[in-house]
């Protein structure tokens, strides 16, 4: 039987994107509407960040394992989180947890290498830019990283918390992630990370001056292997 897949969501577009191409993808695999089971458990996005805007990692973890233990407790075998900003808390997630993770990043970062990519551009917000979640994965796997300058950094954060969690998708804010892609392309970046879970709702990958690492479908890819193998 596949492993029941448990996701640990904190913000609603990016769950919901990582959820349908998770069951939408495995038909491919397992024939015509088949795909392994999976539940899901949200707290509030904003229980998340008064911990993440006080940099309170610890209380991240929290919540994160509470979510782990209520899908452990229904039957979940392998947990994933569709959102960046969280995995910094997980060195403090997975030794507690009841069930093992898929760590985003790390996917990311393996399908980089793999594809030959060598320096990434890392798109997210402000805490994941920021912070050593892609800087230790990426230097794990022998990569280099760089993220966009403080101004952008800012404008990049705005975008994702007053639009694309709320779903909302200006084309001002479409165009502005192919100019920050164009400048680090121009940086030596030879590919960039869509390290926040709703980019990929906002950028199109035909038109983008990079090619695009989507950390939402990688991660829903991922867990749907290790369902299935």
């Amino acid at each position: 039987m596949p492993k029941h897949i448990g996701i640990v969501a904190c913000s609603a577009e990016g769950a919901a994107l990582c959820y349908t191409t998770f069951c939408t993808e495995a038909a491919e695999r397992m024939g015509r509407h088949d795909h392994p089971e999976v539940s899901m458990h949200t707290h509030s996005l904003a229980r998340y960040m008064v911990g993440i805007e006080a940099g309170d990692w610890r209380a991240v973890a929290d919540l994160m394992l509470d979510s782990a233990r209520r899908l452990a407790s229904i039957g979940a075998q392998l947990l994933i989180s569709p959102d960046n900003t969280i995995h910094q808390a997980m060195p403090l997630v997975r030794p507690r947890s009841p069930v093992p993770w898929l760590h985003i990043a790390e996917e990311v970062v393996a399908v980089a290498r793999a594809g030959g990519y060598r320096r990434l551009a890392v798109l997210g917000t402000k805490f994941l830019m920021e912070g050593p979640v892609y800087r230790d994965a990426a230097a794990a796997a022998g990569l280099a990283m760089q993220v966009p300058d403080e101004a952008d950094r800012l404008r990049i954060n705005r975008i994702i918390f007053d639009e694309l969690v709320y779903g909302r998708l200006l084309p001002a804010s479409r165009a502005y992630f192919n100019e920050v892609m164009a400048r680090m392309k121009s940086r030596g970046c030879d590919a960039a990370v869509l390290g926040c879970t709703e980019i990929p709702l906002a950028v199109d990958p035909a038109s983008a001056p990079l090619p695009t690492l989507d950390s939402t479908r990688l991660l829903a890819r991922a867990a749907l292997r290790e369902a299935i193998k």
